[in-house]
Protein backbone atom coordinates (compact mmCIF):
# COMPACT_ATOMS: atom_id res chain seq x y z
CA UNK A 1 0.00 0.00 0.00
CA UNK A 2 1.06 3.39 -0.87
CA UNK A 3 0.72 5.96 1.99
CA UNK A 4 1.25 9.57 2.64
CA UNK A 5 3.63 8.92 5.23
CA UNK A 6 6.08 7.13 2.64
CA UNK A 7 7.30 10.70 1.80
CA UNK A 8 8.91 10.88 5.07
CA UNK A 9 9.80 7.09 5.27
CA UNK A 10 10.87 5.85 2.03
CA UNK A 11 14.19 6.01 0.18
CA UNK A 12 18.09 7.01 1.65
CA UNK A 13 16.87 10.69 0.66
CA UNK A 14 14.53 10.41 4.13
CA UNK A 15 17.46 9.35 6.41
CA UNK A 16 17.01 12.87 8.32
CA UNK A 17 13.42 12.26 8.60
CA UNK A 18 13.76 8.81 9.54
CA UNK A 19 16.09 9.82 12.20
CA UNK A 20 14.17 12.47 13.54
CA UNK A 21 11.08 10.25 14.05
CA UNK A 22 13.44 7.74 15.46
CA UNK A 23 14.91 10.39 17.99
CA UNK A 24 10.76 10.87 19.03
CA UNK A 25 11.23 6.74 20.01
CA UNK A 26 9.38 5.48 16.71
CA UNK A 27 11.03 1.74 15.95
CA UNK A 28 12.64 1.43 12.96
CA UNK A 29 10.06 -1.23 11.91
CA UNK A 30 6.81 0.82 13.16
CA UNK A 31 7.81 3.25 10.06
CA UNK A 32 5.91 0.36 7.50
CA UNK A 33 2.47 1.19 9.49
CA UNK A 34 -0.04 3.51 8.64
CA UNK A 35 0.94 7.05 10.57
CA UNK A 36 -2.67 8.01 12.51
CA UNK A 37 -2.15 11.53 14.20
CA UNK A 38 -4.67 12.24 16.76
CA UNK A 39 -5.45 15.64 17.56
CA UNK A 40 -6.49 15.92 20.87
CA UNK A 41 -8.06 19.53 22.11
CA UNK A 42 -7.24 17.82 25.98
CA UNK A 43 -7.70 20.96 28.38
CA UNK A 44 -7.32 21.65 31.91
CA UNK A 45 -9.93 24.74 30.98
CA UNK A 46 -13.16 23.12 29.68
CA UNK A 47 -15.31 20.46 31.60
CA UNK A 48 -16.18 18.62 28.30
CA UNK A 49 -12.45 18.00 27.88
CA UNK A 50 -11.00 17.26 31.20
CA UNK A 51 -11.61 13.56 30.48
CA UNK A 52 -9.98 13.02 27.10
CA UNK A 53 -6.63 12.20 28.80
CA UNK A 54 -8.40 8.46 29.37
CA UNK A 55 -10.20 9.21 25.79
CA UNK A 56 -6.60 9.40 24.20
CA UNK A 57 -5.40 6.28 25.99
CA UNK A 58 -7.97 4.17 24.54
CA UNK A 59 -7.51 5.52 21.13
CA UNK A 60 -4.09 5.15 21.00
CA UNK A 61 -4.72 0.99 22.07
CA UNK A 62 -7.54 1.50 19.46
CA UNK A 63 -5.02 2.73 16.80
CA UNK A 64 -1.96 0.31 17.50
CA UNK A 65 -4.30 -2.63 17.89
CA UNK A 66 -5.19 -1.80 14.26
CA UNK A 67 -2.39 -1.93 13.24
CA UNK A 68 -1.05 1.92 12.99
CA UNK A 69 1.17 3.74 14.39
CA UNK A 70 -0.34 6.81 16.72
CA UNK A 71 1.34 10.43 17.26
CA UNK A 72 -0.70 13.04 19.29
CA UNK A 73 -1.09 16.89 18.92
CA UNK A 74 -2.60 19.23 20.68
CA UNK A 75 -5.39 21.55 19.47
CA UNK A 76 -6.73 25.07 21.48
CA UNK A 77 -9.69 25.04 22.90
CA UNK A 78 -11.55 27.90 24.24
CA UNK A 79 -15.14 27.11 26.78
CA UNK A 80 -17.75 29.22 25.32
CA UNK A 81 -19.50 29.55 29.42
CA UNK A 82 -15.88 30.75 30.65
CA UNK A 83 -15.75 33.44 28.03
CA UNK A 84 -19.24 34.56 27.85
CA UNK A 85 -19.95 38.39 28.59
CA UNK A 86 -16.64 39.77 28.06
CA UNK A 87 -13.99 40.57 26.10
CA UNK A 88 -12.89 36.63 25.95
CA UNK A 89 -15.85 35.69 23.81
CA UNK A 90 -14.93 37.65 20.92
CA UNK A 91 -12.18 34.93 20.06
CA UNK A 92 -14.49 31.78 20.35
CA UNK A 93 -16.01 31.62 16.94
CA UNK A 94 -12.52 32.72 15.15
CA UNK A 95 -11.00 30.03 16.63
CA UNK A 96 -13.18 27.37 14.69
CA UNK A 97 -11.27 29.03 11.53
CA UNK A 98 -7.76 28.31 13.41
CA UNK A 99 -8.38 24.74 14.61
CA UNK A 100 -9.37 23.82 10.97
CA UNK A 101 -5.76 25.53 9.66
CA UNK A 102 -3.70 23.98 12.55
CA UNK A 103 -4.85 20.17 11.95
CA UNK A 104 -4.51 20.66 7.90
CA UNK A 105 -1.00 22.32 8.92
CA UNK A 106 0.09 19.88 10.92
CA UNK A 107 -1.20 16.55 9.11
CA UNK A 108 0.16 18.18 5.44
CA UNK A 109 3.70 18.98 7.20
CA UNK A 110 4.03 15.64 8.87
CA UNK A 111 2.48 13.77 5.32
CA UNK A 112 0.09 11.79 8.61
CA UNK A 113 -2.00 8.98 6.61
CA UNK A 114 -5.29 9.11 8.61
CA UNK A 115 -6.31 11.60 11.71
CA UNK A 116 -8.86 10.61 14.69
CA UNK A 117 -10.29 13.90 15.87
CA UNK A 118 -11.11 13.80 19.73
CA UNK A 119 -13.20 17.31 19.98
CA UNK A 120 -15.97 18.47 22.43
CA UNK A 121 -17.37 21.56 22.03
CA UNK A 122 -18.92 24.52 20.60
CA UNK A 123 -16.06 25.49 17.69
CA UNK A 124 -13.96 22.32 18.19
CA UNK A 125 -16.01 20.06 16.55
CA UNK A 126 -16.67 22.07 13.55
CA UNK A 127 -13.24 23.33 13.42
CA UNK A 128 -12.14 19.39 13.01
CA UNK A 129 -14.85 18.91 10.85
CA UNK A 130 -13.55 21.38 8.15
CA UNK A 131 -10.34 19.88 8.54
CA UNK A 132 -11.44 16.87 7.59
CA UNK A 133 -12.91 17.97 4.85
CA UNK A 134 -10.68 20.05 3.88
CA UNK A 135 -7.77 17.85 3.74
CA UNK A 136 -9.74 14.63 2.56
CA UNK A 137 -7.46 12.32 4.46
CA UNK A 138 -8.86 9.11 6.49
CA UNK A 139 -10.68 10.78 9.47
CA UNK A 140 -12.80 9.74 12.33
CA UNK A 141 -14.32 11.87 14.78
CA UNK A 142 -14.41 11.15 18.42
CA UNK A 143 -16.94 13.51 21.04
CA UNK A 144 -15.78 13.51 24.46
CA UNK A 145 -19.51 12.77 25.46
CA UNK A 146 -21.56 14.73 27.61
CA UNK A 147 -21.64 15.36 31.15
CA UNK A 148 -24.56 14.19 33.74
CA UNK A 149 -26.96 16.60 35.09
CA UNK A 150 -26.72 17.19 38.76
CA UNK A 151 -28.40 16.05 41.24
CA UNK A 152 -30.75 17.56 44.41
CA UNK A 153 -33.50 16.85 46.43
CA UNK A 154 -37.17 15.24 45.58
CA UNK A 155 -35.66 14.37 42.32
CA UNK A 156 -34.27 17.80 41.16
CA UNK A 157 -31.99 17.68 38.44
CA UNK A 158 -29.09 20.59 37.73
CA UNK A 159 -27.80 21.95 34.44
CA UNK A 160 -25.09 24.98 33.92
CA UNK A 161 -27.68 27.24 31.70
CA UNK A 162 -30.71 26.77 33.89
CA UNK A 163 -28.63 26.90 36.91
CA UNK A 164 -26.29 29.23 36.06
CA UNK A 165 -27.33 32.21 33.87
CA UNK A 166 -30.98 32.17 34.70
CA UNK A 167 -30.44 31.46 38.05
CA UNK A 168 -28.41 34.50 38.42
CA UNK A 169 -31.43 36.72 36.97
CA UNK A 170 -33.75 35.08 39.46
CA UNK A 171 -31.70 36.11 42.07
CA UNK A 172 -31.51 39.48 40.70
CA UNK A 173 -34.84 39.68 40.45
CA UNK A 174 -35.53 38.31 44.05
CA UNK A 175 -37.07 34.54 42.89
CA UNK A 176 -34.28 32.65 44.70
CA UNK A 177 -32.05 33.57 47.81
CA UNK A 178 -27.90 33.34 47.67
CA UNK A 179 -28.35 30.04 49.15
CA UNK A 180 -30.29 29.22 46.76
CA UNK A 181 -28.01 30.14 44.02
CA UNK A 182 -24.88 28.59 45.97
CA UNK A 183 -26.65 25.39 45.74
CA UNK A 184 -26.88 25.99 41.69
CA UNK A 185 -23.28 26.50 41.20
CA UNK A 186 -22.46 23.51 43.06
CA UNK A 187 -24.72 21.43 41.61
CA UNK A 188 -24.58 22.42 37.69
CA UNK A 189 -21.90 20.88 36.39
CA UNK A 190 -21.12 17.67 38.35
CA UNK A 191 -19.11 15.57 36.04
CA UNK A 192 -16.67 16.02 32.84
CA UNK A 193 -18.45 16.33 30.12
CA UNK A 194 -20.07 19.21 27.73
CA UNK A 195 -23.19 21.02 28.84
CA UNK A 196 -26.18 18.32 29.76
CA UNK A 197 -28.89 20.24 27.52
CA UNK A 198 -29.19 20.23 23.34
CA UNK A 199 -26.60 23.03 23.10
CA UNK A 200 -24.10 23.40 20.17
CA UNK A 201 -21.48 21.16 22.08
CA UNK A 202 -23.93 18.31 22.07
CA UNK A 203 -25.74 19.17 18.68
CA UNK A 204 -22.75 19.32 16.73
CA UNK A 205 -21.55 15.83 18.21
CA UNK A 206 -25.06 14.45 17.46
CA UNK A 207 -24.89 15.83 13.85
CA UNK A 208 -21.41 14.79 13.53
CA UNK A 209 -22.80 11.04 14.20
CA UNK A 210 -25.96 11.70 11.82
CA UNK A 211 -23.31 12.23 8.52
CA UNK A 212 -21.46 9.29 9.15
CA UNK A 213 -18.41 10.83 10.34
CA UNK A 214 -18.31 9.59 14.14
CA UNK A 215 -19.24 5.33 15.28
CA UNK A 216 -22.50 4.60 16.35
CA UNK A 217 -23.23 6.21 19.44
CA UNK A 218 -20.57 8.09 20.19
CA UNK A 219 -22.65 11.25 20.02
CA UNK A 220 -24.84 10.68 22.71
CA UNK A 221 -22.90 8.34 25.24
CA UNK A 222 -21.91 10.25 28.09
CA UNK A 223 -18.25 10.93 29.25
CA UNK A 224 -18.08 9.41 31.90
CA UNK A 225 -19.46 6.08 31.06
CA UNK A 226 -17.48 2.92 29.77
CA UNK A 227 -19.12 2.90 26.44
CA UNK A 228 -17.57 6.02 25.58
CA UNK A 229 -13.56 4.43 26.54
CA UNK A 230 -15.00 1.61 23.70
CA UNK A 231 -16.06 3.88 20.93
CA UNK A 232 -12.46 5.52 21.42
CA UNK A 233 -10.75 2.10 21.28
CA UNK A 234 -12.91 0.98 18.19
CA UNK A 235 -12.28 4.65 16.74
CA UNK A 236 -8.73 4.09 16.37
CA UNK A 237 -8.71 0.75 15.43
CA UNK A 238 -11.25 2.15 12.53
CA UNK A 239 -9.10 4.79 11.22
CA UNK A 240 -6.26 2.67 9.92
CA UNK A 241 -8.93 0.37 8.52
CA UNK A 242 -10.00 3.55 6.67
CA UNK A 243 -6.44 3.97 5.60
CA UNK A 244 -6.34 0.92 3.82
CA UNK A 245 -9.56 0.77 2.08
CA UNK A 246 -9.37 4.76 1.06
CA UNK A 247 -12.05 6.07 2.57
CA UNK A 248 -11.58 9.82 2.86
CA UNK A 249 -14.37 12.58 4.27
CA UNK A 250 -15.91 13.48 1.18
CA UNK A 251 -17.38 10.24 0.28
CA UNK A 252 -19.16 10.25 3.46
CA UNK A 253 -19.84 13.88 3.81
CA UNK A 254 -22.55 14.18 0.79
CA UNK A 255 -24.98 16.62 0.46
CA UNK A 256 -27.34 13.57 1.51
CA UNK A 257 -25.69 13.84 4.77
CA UNK A 258 -26.01 17.23 5.30
CA UNK A 259 -29.58 16.92 4.46
CA UNK A 260 -29.99 13.94 6.68
CA UNK A 261 -28.03 16.20 9.78
CA UNK A 262 -30.29 18.77 9.22
CA UNK A 263 -33.35 17.10 9.34
CA UNK A 264 -32.42 15.59 12.81
CA UNK A 265 -31.52 18.60 14.50
CA UNK A 266 -34.21 20.06 13.23
CA UNK A 267 -36.11 16.98 14.88
CA UNK A 268 -34.37 18.04 18.39
CA UNK A 269 -34.74 21.51 18.15
CA UNK A 270 -30.87 21.86 18.15
CA UNK A 271 -28.67 24.64 18.49
CA UNK A 272 -29.16 27.88 15.73
CA UNK A 273 -24.89 27.82 16.02
CA UNK A 274 -25.33 24.83 13.54
CA UNK A 275 -26.57 26.35 10.94
CA UNK A 276 -22.78 28.60 10.69
CA UNK A 277 -21.35 25.52 11.06
CA UNK A 278 -22.37 23.16 8.93
CA UNK A 279 -22.34 26.07 6.16
CA UNK A 280 -18.42 26.28 6.97
CA UNK A 281 -18.03 21.98 6.51
CA UNK A 282 -20.29 21.75 3.97
CA UNK A 283 -18.27 24.93 1.78
CA UNK A 284 -14.79 22.64 2.60
CA UNK A 285 -16.69 19.85 1.69
CA UNK A 286 -17.80 21.22 -1.64
CA UNK A 287 -20.96 20.71 -1.41
CA UNK A 288 -23.64 23.45 -2.29
CA UNK A 289 -25.90 24.20 0.97
CA UNK A 290 -28.10 27.54 0.16
CA UNK A 291 -29.41 28.94 3.58
CA UNK A 292 -32.65 28.43 2.37
CA UNK A 293 -32.54 24.38 2.51
CA UNK A 294 -32.87 25.14 6.61
CA UNK A 295 -35.73 26.50 6.36
CA UNK A 296 -37.16 24.16 3.56
CA UNK A 297 -36.36 21.47 5.52
CA UNK A 298 -37.51 22.89 8.93
CA UNK A 299 -41.44 22.79 6.91
CA UNK A 300 -41.47 18.99 6.52
CA UNK A 301 -39.96 18.17 9.20
CA UNK A 302 -41.47 18.02 12.50
CA UNK A 303 -39.84 18.56 16.29
CA UNK A 304 -39.51 14.93 17.81
CA UNK A 305 -38.57 16.02 20.93
CA UNK A 306 -38.83 17.86 24.08
CA UNK A 307 -34.95 18.98 24.67
CA UNK A 308 -33.38 21.49 27.55
CA UNK A 309 -32.84 24.34 27.36
CA UNK A 310 -36.87 24.68 26.28
CA UNK A 311 -37.64 21.42 27.28
CA UNK A 312 -37.86 18.46 29.92
CA UNK A 313 -35.17 15.94 28.66
CA UNK A 314 -31.07 16.09 29.35
CA UNK A 315 -28.70 14.53 26.98
CA UNK A 316 -28.72 11.31 29.27
CA UNK A 317 -32.08 10.95 28.45
CA UNK A 318 -31.60 10.63 24.42
CA UNK A 319 -28.97 8.39 24.93
CA UNK A 320 -31.15 6.15 27.16
CA UNK A 321 -34.18 6.50 24.38
CA UNK A 322 -31.75 5.11 21.89
CA UNK A 323 -29.44 8.26 21.00
CA UNK A 324 -29.14 9.14 17.11
CA UNK A 325 -30.34 5.73 15.89
CA UNK A 326 -34.03 6.50 17.67
CA UNK A 327 -34.17 9.45 16.17
CA UNK A 328 -33.22 8.46 12.52
CA UNK A 329 -35.76 5.52 13.06
CA UNK A 330 -38.29 8.09 13.84
CA UNK A 331 -37.46 10.20 10.63
CA UNK A 332 -36.89 6.87 9.04
CA UNK A 333 -39.06 7.92 5.87
CA UNK A 334 -37.64 10.99 5.44
CA UNK A 335 -33.75 10.30 5.73
CA UNK A 336 -31.64 9.70 2.38
CA UNK A 337 -29.42 6.60 2.47
CA UNK A 338 -25.95 7.49 2.84
CA UNK A 339 -22.53 5.63 3.40
CA UNK A 340 -20.78 6.09 6.95
CA UNK A 341 -17.23 5.78 8.15
CA UNK A 342 -18.80 2.98 10.43
CA UNK A 343 -19.62 0.53 7.91
CA UNK A 344 -23.16 -0.27 7.42
CA UNK A 345 -25.02 2.84 5.79
CA UNK A 346 -27.66 4.99 7.52
CA UNK A 347 -30.21 2.69 6.00
CA UNK A 348 -28.72 -0.28 7.75
CA UNK A 349 -28.11 1.53 11.00
CA UNK A 350 -32.07 2.58 10.88
CA UNK A 351 -33.02 -1.11 9.97
CA UNK A 352 -30.67 -2.49 12.81
CA UNK A 353 -32.78 -0.42 15.95
CA UNK A 354 -34.57 -2.36 17.91
CA UNK A 355 -36.37 -0.13 20.15
CA UNK A 356 -37.19 4.17 20.94
CA UNK A 357 -37.95 5.16 23.85
CA UNK A 358 -40.86 7.48 22.39
CA UNK A 359 -41.75 9.49 25.08
CA UNK A 360 -38.22 11.20 24.58
CA UNK A 361 -37.91 11.42 21.13
CA UNK A 362 -41.67 10.97 19.84
CA UNK A 363 -42.72 9.28 16.34
CA UNK A 364 -43.62 11.53 13.46
CA UNK A 365 -47.71 11.44 13.84
CA UNK A 366 -46.92 12.45 17.37
CA UNK A 367 -44.17 15.66 17.10
CA UNK A 368 -43.71 18.23 20.17
CA UNK A 369 -44.02 20.94 17.33
CA UNK A 370 -45.36 20.33 13.31
CA UNK A 371 -42.36 22.08 12.42
CA UNK A 372 -38.49 21.95 12.68
CA UNK A 373 -36.63 23.75 15.51
CA UNK A 374 -34.73 26.55 13.55
CA UNK A 375 -36.81 28.91 11.01
CA UNK A 376 -34.57 31.30 8.45
CA UNK A 377 -36.29 35.29 8.63
CA UNK A 378 -36.48 37.65 6.10
CA UNK A 379 -37.60 40.61 5.61
CA UNK A 380 -36.23 44.46 5.21
CA UNK A 381 -34.42 43.94 8.66
CA UNK A 382 -32.76 40.93 7.13
CA UNK A 383 -33.01 40.69 3.53
CA UNK A 384 -29.83 38.19 3.64
CA UNK A 385 -31.43 36.34 6.35
CA UNK A 386 -31.59 35.28 10.32
CA UNK A 387 -32.00 32.65 12.34
CA UNK A 388 -34.46 31.83 15.39
CA UNK A 389 -34.42 28.84 17.27
CA UNK A 390 -38.51 28.32 17.52
CA UNK A 391 -38.32 25.71 19.59
CA UNK A 392 -37.20 27.23 22.17
CA UNK A 393 -39.76 30.02 21.73
CA UNK A 394 -43.42 29.77 23.41
CA UNK A 395 -46.47 29.97 20.74
CA UNK A 396 -47.89 33.43 22.34
CA UNK A 397 -44.54 34.96 21.33
CA UNK A 398 -44.27 33.50 17.63
CA UNK A 399 -45.78 36.57 16.60
CA UNK A 400 -44.25 39.88 18.54
CA UNK A 401 -44.77 43.39 18.03
CA UNK A 402 -42.42 45.89 20.06
CA UNK A 403 -40.64 48.63 20.07
CA UNK A 404 -36.69 49.05 19.68
CA UNK A 405 -34.95 49.33 22.33
CA UNK A 406 -31.26 50.07 20.27
CA UNK A 407 -27.49 48.78 22.08
CA UNK A 408 -24.02 48.90 20.44
CA UNK A 409 -22.88 46.28 22.44
CA UNK A 410 -24.09 43.60 24.38
CA UNK A 411 -22.42 44.99 27.65
CA UNK A 412 -24.84 48.48 26.82
CA UNK A 413 -27.67 45.53 26.48
CA UNK A 414 -26.97 43.67 29.78
CA UNK A 415 -26.62 46.91 31.60
CA UNK A 416 -30.27 47.94 30.75
CA UNK A 417 -31.79 44.90 31.46
CA UNK A 418 -30.22 44.27 35.07
CA UNK A 419 -30.91 47.73 35.59
CA UNK A 420 -34.40 47.30 34.52
CA UNK A 421 -34.65 49.71 32.13
CA UNK A 422 -36.47 46.76 29.64
CA UNK A 423 -40.00 46.58 30.25
CA UNK A 424 -42.95 44.45 28.44
CA UNK A 425 -43.24 45.53 24.82
CA UNK A 426 -39.72 46.26 24.16
CA UNK A 427 -37.69 44.83 21.69
CA UNK A 428 -34.00 44.99 22.41
CA UNK A 429 -31.66 45.62 19.35
CA UNK A 430 -27.92 44.58 20.18
CA UNK A 431 -26.06 45.34 17.22
CA UNK A 432 -22.13 45.63 16.03
CA UNK A 433 -21.26 42.15 17.79
CA UNK A 434 -21.72 40.29 14.14
CA UNK A 435 -18.38 38.73 12.58
CA UNK A 436 -16.47 41.40 11.05
CA UNK A 437 -18.32 43.87 13.81
CA UNK A 438 -18.01 41.87 17.32
CA UNK A 439 -15.42 40.81 15.72
CA UNK A 440 -16.26 37.12 16.10
CA UNK A 441 -20.07 37.08 16.97
CA UNK A 442 -19.89 36.72 20.19
CA UNK A 443 -22.52 34.65 21.62
CA UNK A 444 -25.06 36.09 24.24
CA UNK A 445 -26.47 33.68 26.79
CA UNK A 446 -25.76 36.76 29.19
CA UNK A 447 -28.84 38.74 27.90
CA UNK A 448 -31.03 36.05 26.30
CA UNK A 449 -30.69 34.20 30.05
CA UNK A 450 -31.56 37.54 31.49
CA UNK A 451 -34.81 37.88 29.93
CA UNK A 452 -36.25 34.54 30.92
CA UNK A 453 -34.74 34.68 34.68
CA UNK A 454 -36.17 38.48 35.51
CA UNK A 455 -39.57 37.06 33.49
CA UNK A 456 -39.65 38.96 30.56
CA UNK A 457 -39.76 35.63 27.96
CA UNK A 458 -43.35 36.27 27.27
CA UNK A 459 -43.11 39.88 27.05
CA UNK A 460 -39.76 41.00 25.43
CA UNK A 461 -38.40 39.66 22.24
CA UNK A 462 -34.55 40.08 21.23
CA UNK A 463 -32.57 40.75 17.87
CA UNK A 464 -28.97 40.44 17.36
CA UNK A 465 -25.93 40.56 14.28
CA UNK A 466 -24.24 38.26 16.38
CA UNK A 467 -25.15 35.25 17.95
CA UNK A 468 -26.92 33.02 20.31
CA UNK A 469 -25.34 30.03 22.78
CA UNK A 470 -26.98 26.78 22.49
CA UNK A 471 -28.54 27.08 25.39
CA UNK A 472 -30.56 30.04 24.70
CA UNK A 473 -34.09 29.72 24.69
CA UNK A 474 -37.42 32.55 24.16
CA UNK A 475 -37.76 35.13 21.04
CA UNK A 476 -34.42 35.31 20.23
CA UNK A 477 -33.31 36.51 16.90
CA UNK A 478 -29.68 35.97 15.47
CA UNK A 479 -27.52 35.90 12.56
CA UNK A 480 -28.91 39.00 11.01
CA UNK A 481 -27.21 40.08 7.67
CA UNK A 482 -25.99 41.96 6.55
CA UNK A 483 -24.57 42.94 9.65
CA UNK A 484 -24.75 46.66 11.62
CA UNK A 485 -20.48 47.19 10.44
CA UNK A 486 -21.44 46.22 6.80
CA UNK A 487 -24.46 48.84 6.76
CA UNK A 488 -27.45 46.50 6.80
CA UNK A 489 -30.57 47.82 7.92
CA UNK A 490 -30.23 46.19 11.66
CA UNK A 491 -27.56 49.66 11.42
CA UNK A 492 -30.31 52.01 10.77
CA UNK A 493 -32.55 50.85 13.69
CA UNK A 494 -33.40 54.25 15.43
CA UNK A 495 -34.74 53.97 19.36
CA UNK A 496 -38.65 53.81 19.66
CA UNK A 497 -38.97 52.16 15.92
CA UNK A 498 -41.58 49.12 15.59
CA UNK A 499 -40.56 46.03 14.77
CA UNK A 500 -42.11 43.31 14.01
CA UNK A 501 -41.30 39.63 14.54
CA UNK A 502 -43.69 36.51 12.60
CA UNK A 503 -42.07 33.11 12.93
CA UNK A 504 -44.57 31.13 11.56
CA UNK A 505 -44.72 33.62 8.24
CA UNK A 506 -40.63 34.03 8.33
CA UNK A 507 -41.20 37.79 8.51
CA UNK A 508 -38.82 40.12 10.59
CA UNK A 509 -39.52 43.89 9.52
CA UNK A 510 -38.87 47.33 10.85
CA UNK A 511 -42.25 49.42 10.09
CA UNK A 512 -40.10 52.30 8.56
CA UNK A 513 -40.92 53.05 5.37
CA UNK A 514 -38.27 53.28 2.32
CA UNK A 515 -37.69 56.64 1.98
CA UNK A 516 -36.79 56.82 5.82
CA UNK A 517 -34.48 54.44 5.82
CA UNK A 518 -32.58 55.84 2.68
CA UNK A 519 -32.16 59.13 4.31
CA UNK A 520 -30.71 57.77 7.20
CA UNK A 521 -28.27 55.21 5.20
CA UNK A 522 -26.95 58.55 3.86
CA UNK A 523 -26.02 59.42 6.84
CA UNK A 524 -24.66 56.33 8.42
CA UNK A 525 -20.78 55.89 8.63
CA UNK A 526 -19.21 52.80 9.59
CA UNK A 527 -18.05 53.34 13.71
CA UNK A 528 -14.11 52.54 14.79
CA UNK A 529 -13.47 49.01 14.68
CA UNK A 530 -13.58 47.75 18.33
CA UNK A 531 -10.22 45.89 18.20
CA UNK A 532 -7.65 47.56 16.17
CA UNK A 533 -5.03 44.89 16.34
CA UNK A 534 -3.63 41.30 16.67
CA UNK A 535 -5.44 38.39 15.26
CA UNK A 536 -9.18 39.79 16.39
CA UNK A 537 -8.10 42.52 13.45
CA UNK A 538 -6.81 40.15 11.11
CA UNK A 539 -10.20 37.81 11.54
CA UNK A 540 -12.11 40.70 10.90
CA UNK A 541 -10.69 42.00 7.59
CA UNK A 542 -11.20 38.45 5.91
CA UNK A 543 -14.27 36.87 7.16
CA UNK A 544 -18.05 37.17 5.62
CA UNK A 545 -21.58 37.20 6.94
CA UNK A 546 -22.95 34.85 9.26
CA UNK A 547 -25.92 34.51 6.15
CA UNK A 548 -22.22 32.44 4.43
CA UNK A 549 -21.20 30.97 7.71
CA UNK A 550 -18.79 33.38 8.80
CA UNK A 551 -16.30 31.87 7.05
CA UNK A 552 -12.30 33.26 6.04
CA UNK A 553 -12.19 34.05 2.84
CA UNK A 554 -9.41 32.91 0.73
Amino acid sequence: MTKRSDAITKGFERTPQRALLMGTGVPRQEMEKPFIGIATSFTDLIPGHIGMRDLERFIEKGVHTGGGYSFLFGIPGVCDGIAMGHRGMHYSLPTRELIADMIESVAEAHRLDGLVLLTNCDKITPGMLMAAARLDIPCIVVTAGPMMTGRGEQGRRFSFVTDTFEAMARYKAGVIDAKELQVCEDEACPTAGSCQGLFTANTMAILTEAMGMSLVRCGTALAVSSLKRRIAFASGEKVVELVRQGITPRQIMTKEAFENAIRVDLALGGSSNTVLHLLAIAREAGIDLPLEEFDRLSRETPQLASMNPGGVHFMEDLDAAGGVPAVLWQLRDRILDNPTLTGPTIRQIVDSVASVNDEVVHPVETPVRPEGGIAILRGNLAPEGAVVKQSGVSESMMVFEGKARCFNSEEDAMAALMGGRIVPGDLVVIRYEGPKGGPGMREMLAPTAALMGLGLGESVALITDGRFSGGTRGPCIGHISPEAAEGGTIALVEEGDVIRLDIPNRILELKVDEATLAERRSRWQAPEPKIKSGWLARYASVVTSAGTGAICKA
